[in-house]
């Protein structure tokens, strides 16, 4: 299989925010940046897979953790609660 990737695509979309919603025929995935100080965050980009293509990402994610894990450590996820994002961002409180 010949797979292309433009220049635009190459480039990435950075998020630090996935929101998963899904029906009984797909699963959606939104891809967010959420900024600090910044009350609205954009989608950045979105995509629909059917369940099959669901599960075989989650698969393969695990997969990937999981060889990532055993060459790097494993990988610490702050808070109390691991399927909410920290919105903290990890830098110093903000004073006025």
């Amino acid at each position: 299989m010949n797979i292309e990737l433009s220049e635009e695509v190459a480039q990435g979309t950075y998020s630090n925010l996935a929101i998963i919603t899904h029906s009984s025929s797909e699963f959606v995935l939104d891809f967010v940046r959420i900024m600090p100080g910044v009350p609205k965050a954009n989608v950045k980009s979105r995509v629909i897979l059917t369940p099959e293509h669901a599960k075989r990402l989650l698969l393969a994610l695990q997969d990937n953790v999981d060889k990532f894990e055993k060459q790097h450590g494993s990988i610490k996820v702050s808070g109390g609660n691991p399927m909410v994002p920290p919105m903290n961002f990890g830098g110093p409180t903000a004073e006025a």
